[in-house]
C-alpha cells in the first residue's frame, strides 16, 4: 500500500522531515537538542517511541532522552549500555543503508544483555512486513571525523509496518542532521563553558591586578618595576610612592632613569651582578639633593610563558639607619674611642695588608741590573751576578702606589731564573712563579746609609714625653685632652692616606707612604714640632714633648716585628736626648 501512495507519503513526511529538522536548529542547549531529537522523530516520522543513546567520554553509551511513553522515559533514561554490546547489536541483523535492523528472531538473543531497552506487548504479526513488538530499529550517528556519537532507537512505528524505503531514507536523513544538531550543541557547550571559565579567570585576573596594584603603591616601602633585557635594559617603568619619596624624585622624573643612572659609581657591579641573577644587594642609590641613600634591593623575574624573562620587579627598603649603626659598631671595633684614631688591631691590619712572607732578599742597584741583562746570558737562562749569585728581574717594585716598592731587580742566588723580561716597564708588579705573592707590590726599605732613590713605607713611632706627670698633677681629664689634641695635631701634619693610629696610652704610631729616609726624619721633625706648643686645658696651658723612632716595613717581616722595630728606634733616639729636652710641661 505505501508504493500506491508513495508520492503523497514522500510529500508529507518530507514537510515533517523539514519541520522537526528546523526544531533541531532552535534548541539552545545539549539537553535541549537531545529532547528535540527525540520528539521530532515521536511527532514527525512516525513513530511511537523513539530514545538516543549518547556515547559517553569513557566510550559506553546512555540513554540521554526518551520520548513517547513517560513510564518507559522514567525506567531508562539515565542508563548505561557497554560499548561492546552496542558494538554487537550495530553487526547484527540487516543493513538498511546505514540503519540496523534486528528482527525479532535474531533479538532473541540480546535480552540479557546490558543494553538498557523497553519492549511493548502485542500481537504476533500477520503479514510479513508487519511490525514485531520485538523488532529493533537503531540509526546510528556519526560526527564528522567517523567517530560515534551515539544511537537513535525507534520502535512501533504508527502504520504498524516495517518502514519502506522512504521512510528508511527519511530517519537516515534525520540521524544526519540530529548528528550534526547534536556536534553543534556540544561545541556551543564547550564554547560557554570556556567563556565562562574565560570571564571567571579574567575577573580573577582583575581582581589580582587591583590587589597588586593596591600592594604596589600603598607600599610602605620604594617599589619598581624595571624593563629586562633589549636596549633599554634596567629602565623604570613604574614606581610607588614610597620610592619617590624615598629618592626625592615624581614618579614622571623616575621614569627617566634605569637603577645603573641611580647607583653609587662603587656599587654599580653589585647591581649588575642582582639585575642579572634576580637577587638581593646592599648598596647606595642617589637622591635628587645629591645625597646617597643604603638601600637593600630584592629583585623578582617576572616571566613571559612564551618568551622568556620580561620584567623585574624590585623591592627597595631603606636601611639607611641599619647601616650607619654597622658603620659606628665598626668604627668604634677598629677605631680609639678617646681620640677617634685607629686602634691596635686596625693599624696592624693596614700595616699586614702591605706585607707578604717573602724573605728578605739581597737588593741589586738599578745599574747592576741593567749591567746584568746586557752582559750576554739569555733572560730566560739567567745571569750569574756578584759571589755567585744568579740576578732575578722583578719589574715595577718601584712602581707601586704612592712610589714605594723595589726598584728593578733582585738577586735570590743560584737558583734559574723565573722573572719577567727584563726590558718589560709595563709597572705591573712582580710575581714568583711559586710562591704566594702574586700580583703583590713589594715592600722594601730604603737604604739608610746610601740614598739610593728607593722610597718604601715609613713608621713612625711616637712616645709622648711628661705625660705622666701631667697625668699624676692634674689628673686624667687634663691628661685625656692632651691625648686629644695631639692626635688632632699629628692628623694635621700629615699627607691625606697616611695612618695615624693610637696604640694605647701615650704611644702613637704615623704610617707614611711612598717617603726615603731623609722624607721620613723632615717629617718627624715637623711632627714633633708640631706637639711641642702649649696645650690649653682647662684654663691651663701644659707642654708634652715626642720622641719618635723610624722603622721601615719591608715583605718578609710581621706587622709586629715592623713595629718591635720602630719602637726600638724609639727608645734609642730618646736615650740619645738629656732629660732636659725630652721632658716638656
Amino acid at each position: 500500500m505505501e508504493t500506491e501512495s508513495e508520492p503523497y507519503v514522500r510529500l508529507a513526511t518530507l514537510r515533517q522531515l523539514h519541520r522537526v529538522v528546523a526544531d533541531l536548529n532552535t534548541a539552545r542547549s545539549l539537553a535541549d537538542t537531545l529532547q528535540t531529537v527525540v520528539d521530532g522523530i515521536v511527532v514527525g516520522l512516525g513513530y511511537e517511541l523513539a530514545c538516543v543513546n549518547l556515547v559517553r567520554p569513557d566510550g559506553d553509551l546512555v540513554v540521554a532522552a526518551f520520548a513517547g511513553d513517560p513510564a518507559a522515559e522514567a525506567l531508562i533514561t539515565g542508563r548505561v549500555g557497554s560499548r561492546a554490546s552496542w558494538d554487537r547489536r550495530l553487526t547484527m541483523g540487516e543493513n538498511w543503508d546505514g540503519l540496523r535492523f534486528i528482527p525479532h528472531t535474531e533479538g532473541w538473543v540480546l535480552m540479557e544483555d546490558d543494553v538498557p531497552q523497553w519492549h511493548t506487548d502485542g500481537p504476533d504479526p500477520r503479514f510479513e512486513d508487519e511490525w514485531h513488538p520485538e523488532d529493533r530499529l537503531y540509526a546510528p550517528m556519526y560526527a564528522s571525523g567517523g567517530e560515534l556519537l551515539g544511537v537513535i532507537s525507534v520502535d512501533r512505528p504508527r502504520n504498524g509496518r516495517r518502514p519502506g524505503a522512504w521512510g528508511r531514507e527519511a530517519l537516515q536523513m534525520y540521524a544526519f542532521q540530529a548528528a550534526i544538531a547534536i556536534s553543534n550543541a556540544r561545541l556551543r557547550a564547550n564554547m560557554q563553558r570556556a567563556l565562562v571559565r574565560l570571564e571567571r579567570e579574567q575577573q580573577a585576573l582583575r581582581a589580582s591586578e587591583e590587589s597588586f596594584r593596591q600592594a604596589f603603591e600603598y607600599a610602605p616601602s620604594g617599589m619598581a618595576i624595571a624593563e629586562m633585557g633589549g636596549d633599554q635594559h634596567g629602565r623604570l617603568l613604574r614606581t610607588n610612592d614610597a620610592l619617590c619619596r624615598l629618592l626625592g624624585r615624581p614618579a614622571s622624573v623616575l621614569r627617566r632613569y634605569s637603577f645603573s643612572d641611580l647607583v653609587h659609581p662603587e656599587d654599580i657591579g653589585t647591581l649588575l651582578r642582582t639585575s642579572a641573577e634576580g637577587g638581593r644587594a646592599e648598596l647606595r642609590l642617589g637622591r635628587r639633593d645629591g645625597t646617597y641613600v643604603w638601600v637593600s634591593l630584592r629583585n623578582s623575574v617576572v616571566a613571559d610563558a612564551a618568551d622568556g624573562p620580561r620584567f623585574l620587579l624590585t623591592h627597595v627598603e631603606d636601611i639607611e639607619e641599619r647601616k650607619r649603626h654597622e658603620l659606628q659598631l665598626a668604627h668604634r671595633a677598629s677605631h680609639d674611642s678617646l681620640t677617634g684614631l685607629p686602634n691596635s688591631a686596625e693599624l696592624r691590619s693596614r700595616l699586614g695588608a702591605r706585607l707578604c712572607r717573602r724573605p728578605q732578599s739581597v737588593r741589586a742597584t738599578a745599574i747592576e741590573a741593567l749591567d746584568a741583562a746586557f752582559e750576554g746570558r739569555d733572560a730566560h737562562t739567567g745571569h750569574m751576578g756578584h759571589d755567585g749569585y744568579e740576578v732575578r728581574v722583578e719589574a715595577g717594585g718601584a712602581g707601586g702606589a704612592g712610589g714605594g716598592g723595589e726598584h728593578g731587580f733582585q738577586a735570590d742566588g743560584p737558583d734559574r731564573f723565573t722573572g719577567p723580561d727584563p726590558f718589560d716597564y709595563s709597572g705591573a708588579p712582580a710575581a714568583p712563579a711559586d710562591g704566594p705573592y702574586d700580583h703583590h707590590v713589594h715592600t722594601v726599605a730604603p737604604s739608610t746609609e746610601v740614598d739610593d732613590g728607593t722610597k718604601g713605607l715609613a713608621v713612625l713611632f711616637c712616645d709622648l714625653d711628661g705625660f705622666k706627670s701631667i697625668n699624676d698633677r692634674f689628673g686624667h681629664h687634663t691628661g685625656d685632652a692632651v691625648l686629644i689634641e695631639v692626635a688632632r695635631r699629628l692628623t694635621t701634619g700629615v699627607r691625606d692616606g697616611d695612618t695615624v693610629a693610637r696604640l694605647g696610652g701615650d704611644e702613637f704610631v704615623v704610617l707614611a707612604d711612598g717617603l726615603g729616609a731623609a722624607d721620613a726624619a723632615d717629617l718627624a721633625v715637623r711632627l714633633r714640632n708640631a706637639i711641642i706648643p702649649p696645650i690649653r686645658v682647662d684654663g691651663r696651658a701644659v707642654r708634652v714633648g715626642a720622641s719618635f723612632g723610624i722603622g721601615w716595613a719591608s715583605c718578609g717581616m710581621s706587622a709586629d716585628e715592623v713595629l718591635r722595630s720602630a719602637d726600638q728606634r724609639m727608645y734609642i733616639e730618646k736615650r740619645s736626648r738629656s732629660k732636659s729636652h725630652r721632658r716638656a710641661g
